[in-house]
């Protein structure tokens, strides 16, 4: 995106929000995944599930559009430029 995108005053449009929520999502479901895969706690072992409840957003989208879906309600801000899912 470009600057003038990103520093634009406007709120971003709900077409923008629903793209990076999915997005989101998406980048959320296979991080869980990649963890749950991983030595120690995989199918044929214990069982464990993936502890990961939030992530850093995808960076294609500016800091505005994750803000405004917390504000909405649809992510919850964990700190430190993480977000999780806000149910």
């Amino acid at each position: 995106m470009t600057d003038a995108v990103q520093n634009s005053p406007t709120p971003p449009t709900p077409e923008v929000l629903k793209a990076a929520l999915k997005a989101f999502k998406k980048r959320l479901k296979l991080t869980q995944l990649d963890d749950s895969s991983r030595l120690g706690h995989g199918p044929m072992s214990s069982g464990l599930r993936s502890t990961i409840a939030g992530i850093t957003p995808p960076d294609q989208y500016p800091r505005e559009v994750w803000e405004e879906l917390a504000r909405q309600g649809k992510l919850r801000n964990a700190g430190h430029g993480m977000y999780s899912l806000g149910q």
